[in-house]
């Protein structure tokens, strides 16, 4: 085992903000329980099947046994209650188990709250096969068994019991520490058993995060403080592969959007590629796993669940051009053939089944498709061709032209080339009115703008653009900028909503696509402004799922992964900028 790097170094985080986790595992330690609700305690709280807080972690009292007063420590390898008479930590030993150990103060571990019947909750009984006390989750379909090592139980309470009992048990020890080991298992194993101490438990954790950020962010200094952090939620939120979930997955959070989006995955894998191209390559590839007869990607996927009911973008050739070229080592020609091969169905789906009879141009049909939700531009229709969608498939259509004349195919990457110039060159001449690009109604045929940044987005294009159009376009993207990042709404429009989802506040996502095209159509200048004030953002406010654009406060999920891959992109680029 290698010697203990991190120390104290680490820097101290609020698991109110960011799960407690270990890289591959399933749960996480926090008080987060479901979508914006936090419980006094912390919790065990399980991804798989869905999000459930299953297990209440109190440290209690020693001479009143009631609850402790405490407060949480929680840097990357150890998770601390420190009261006036004691302590509890905990350390994750594998990716299912979790060692906890206490001097001074007792833990009640027991049944998270919930509705408790025979038929749903969780049930709890004393393994004597295993000498260990297990609960068994109705909702995740998982057990949790506890093991004493040492100290004793000295109280339970609903073993066996059906309905609504209060259960669990209380461990503590007269002299010195008490430990206990939480496993997450299927069904059954060998009795728990180890001879690693909990001090080499707590070193190999650091170390295991030490090792990854490291690899992540090799480039990192006082001038880029939140990588660190940043590395941390995209380790900790990641999970190995189970249920339909193919791959070691990024989830987007171990908060309650706890999923892998059809679009965010790519943020994740551009900045993992350098350090780790392997997980990088698997978080580019996860949704095609599930790529349907159509060649359309799921909205989402998740341990249990693959849902179909919307698509994502297709940002997918614009990524995979950016990975081939942060990848340590490139991709052989079968990984191309197998990428080529799904882009391709991808992008047919693009052309066919979103492409009205006649149609040069392809539609959405929700704003949900777009992965802008609830943005102005569908506010008088939904089924709609828009300019962002057309120049995402334009620069897919000449990665499909650049893989295909890798790949020894000259017909089609011409075939790609010249379908990709049709396109673009229908988007300008359909949706480009000189000033500004609009939307048109498929059913009614109706155009119109909005102040939505959405409008704004086909600067994606970057040099690909005509400079006139790219102008404009960025001279409009200013105007959406607020001293803390790009607001997805114009601040002075009457539909701006400061925590209106894509109705105004920042997004990772637009950040970086954006500041990328105004980067490759020269408007550097603006570029390093939305990066800066993006940077200062995180390390400011941490890696919500979006901001407020006028105060710059964290909103939603507030541990979002591509938030944080999003930091670790635009930091990395004005490192090496700067070096330079």
């Amino acid at each position: 085992m290698t010697a203990d790097r991190s120390g104290p170094a680490f820097s101290a985080f609020s698991v109110h903000e960011i799960p407690f986790s270990a890289h591959g595992s399933w749960f996480d330690i926090s008080p987060v329980v479901a979508e914006k609700t936090y419980a006094e305690d912390l919790h065990l709280v399980s991804h798989q099947n869905g999000m459930h807080a299953v297990l209440r972690l109190v440290p209690l009292d020693s001479a009143t046994g009631e609850r402790a007063e405490t407060r949480v420590e929680a840097r990357p390898g150890l998770l601390s209650w420190i009261g006036a008479t004691g302590r509890t930590d905990l350390a994750y030993e594998s990716p299912d188990t979790v060692r906890l150990r206490g001097a001074g103060l007792p833990l009640r571990v027991s049944a998270a709250a919930g509705t408790l019947t025979p038929f749903s909750g969780t049930y709890f009984f004393h393994d004597t096969a295993a000498g260990a006390y297990v609960f068994t989750s109705y909702e995740t379909g998982r057990r949790y068994r506890v093991t004493v090592l040492s100290g004793a139980v000295t109280d339970t309470s609903g073993s066996q019991a059906l309905g609504s009992a209060t259960r669990g048990l209380t461990v503590a020890a007269a002299d010195g520490p008490w430990e206990i080991a939480v496993e997450e298992l299927d069904t059954a194993r060998p009795p728990y058993t180890s001879t690693v101490t909990f001090d080499k438990i707590v070193e190999a954790a650091r170390n295991s995060f030490a090792d990854f950020v490291d690899t992540v962010a090799p480039w990192r200094s006082s001038a880029t403080p939140a990588a660190e952090l940043a590395a941390y939620v995209l380790w900790s939120a990641t999970v190995r592969p189970a249920g339909l979930v193919t791959r070691p997955a990024v989830l987007m959070s171990k908060h309650w959007m706890d999923k892998v989006w059809s679009w965010d995955h790519c943020f994740n894998a551009l900045a993992l590629a350098p350090g780790c191209p392997e997980l990088a390559w698997d978080q580019f590839h996860l949704p095609f796993d599930h790529q349907d007869e159509t060649g359309a990607l799921p909205d989402s996927v998740t341990h249990s669940e693959v849902l179909h009911n919307f698509v994502k973008p297709p940002i997918h050739g614009w990524t995979f051009g950016h990975l081939r070229r942060r990848l340590g080592t490139p991709p052989g020609q079968a990984e191309l053939a197998e990428t080529y091969d799904r882009l391709e169905r991808w992008t047919r789906f693009w052309l066919t089944a979103r492409r009205a009879p006649g149609a040069a141009l392809p539609h959405y049909q929700h704003g949900n498709d777009s992965g802008w939700d609830n943005a102005t531009t569908f506010d008088p229709e939904r089924v709609v061709v828009t300019a962002d969608l057309a120049a995402f498939l334009v620069l897919q259509l000449r990665q499909l032209a650049d893989l295909a004349a890798e790949l020894g195919w000259p017909e089609k990457s011409l075939r790609w080339t010249r379908t990709a110039a049709e396109t673009q060159a229908a988007m300008l001449d359909q949706l480009w009115t000189g000033d500004r690009f609009v939307t048109r109604g498929v059913d009614s045929g109706d155009t119109w703008d909005s102040s939505s940044l959405l409008d704004l987005m086909p600067i994606a294009l970057g040099e690909h653009l005509p400079d006139d159009v790219s102008d404009v376009l960025a001279g409009r993207i200013e105007a959406h900028l607020t001293s803390y990042g790009l607001a997805t709404e114009l601040p002075t429009s009457p539909h701006y909503l400061s925590d209106g989802y894509w109705r105004g506040p920042i997004w990772a996502p637009a950040t970086v696509l954006v500041e990328d095209g105004l980067r490759r159509a020269g408007h550097d200048r603006l570029a390093d402004e939305i990066s800066a004030r993006f940077r200062a953002l995180c390390e400011t406010h941490g890696f919500a799922e979006n901001f407020d654009a006028l105060t710059g406060t964290g909103l939603r999920d507030r541990a979002y992964t591509w938030t944080a891959a999003a930091y670790l992109l635009l930091a990395e680029a004005h490192a090496h900028r700067s070096s330079h």
